[in-house]
C-alpha cells in the first residue's frame, strides 16, 4: 500500500513490520480471565490477549497484554457526570509503562447509529486536517470492515474466517502498528456486545 512506509507507529515500532501481516483472533469463553480474546500470528504463536471483564472487576476496562503477558494498552469507557449526559461512549486508550503510568494515547467514540456511521479515532496530537486520524468503516459485527487513515489509505482490514464467529483474521498492512490495530478491535468487540463486554 502506497505510504505505509512513512506512518509513523501509534503505540511503538516493534508492533510494525515491513510486510503484511495476518493475525487470527480467538474468542474466550467469560469463565476465563472474564472473557476477552487472544490473538495468534501466522505461525500460531500467541502475540496479543485482551482481557475483558472481570480482570479489573468493573465494566467498560480492557487490557492489552503482548505474548508475554506484560500489559501494553489500558482502555477505559469514560465516565463521569458529562459522559452520563451523552448518548454515545468515548473510549480511551492509555500506553502503560513498567512502573504502572498512563499516557493518553487515542480515543474513539461509539457511533451513533451502530450499522451506518464510520467510527473515528483521535491520537494524542492534534492538526490532521480531518480532525481526526483513523477510521472504521463497514461491519465489524459481519466480519467485514476496515481502518482507514485520514488519507483514506487502509491500514487494517477485519475479515471472515471459516471458523465462524468466535474466529475471525486481521490483516495489519506494512508498517502499521498491530497493538494499536488490537486495541481498536477489542473496543469493537466491547460496542458490539462480544467477548469482552460484561
Amino acid at each position: 500500500m502506497g505510504g505505509s512506509s512513512n506512518v509513523m507507529p501509534v503505540i511503538s515500532k516493534i508492533y510494525c513490520s515491513s510486510s503484511p501481516t495476518m493475525l487470527t483472533v480467538r474468542k474466550r469463553p467469560h469463565v476465563v480471565n472474564g472473557g476477552g480474546f487472544v490473538v495468534l500470528n501466522s505461525s500460531q504463536n500467541l502475540v496479543f490477549t485482551v482481557e475483558g471483564c472481570g480482570t479489573l472487576g468493573a465494566k467498560g476496562e480492557l487490557v492489552l497484554k503482548d505474548g508475554d503477558g506484560g500489559s501494553i494498552l489500558s482502555i477505559t469507557k469514560k465516565g463521569g457526570i458529562a459522559q452520563a449526559l451523552r448518548t454515545r461512549n468515548r473510549w480511551n486508550g492509555y500506553l502503560m509503562d513498567y512502573e504502572g503510568g498512563k499516557k493518553f494515547i487515542f480515543s474513539l467514540t461509539d457511533p451513533k447509529c451502530p450499522m451506518s456511521n464510520a467510527i473515528r479515532i483521535h491520537l494524542e496530537h492534534k492538526g490532521q486536517s480531518k480532525g481526526w486520524d483513523f477510521e472504521v468503516n463497514g461491519s465489524f459485527i459481519d466480519r467485514a470492515c476496515t481502518i482507514e487513515n485520514y488519507k483514506g489509505n487502509i491500514i487494517a482490514q477485519v475479515e471472515e474466517s471459516t471458523g465462524g464467529k468466535d474466529l475471525y483474521h486481521v490483516m495489519v498492512q506494512p508498517g502499521h502498528d498491530q497493538a494499536f490495530t488490537v486495541g481498536v478491535v477489542a473496543i469493537l468487540d466491547n460496542i458490539y456486545g462480544e467477548s469482552t463486554r460484561c
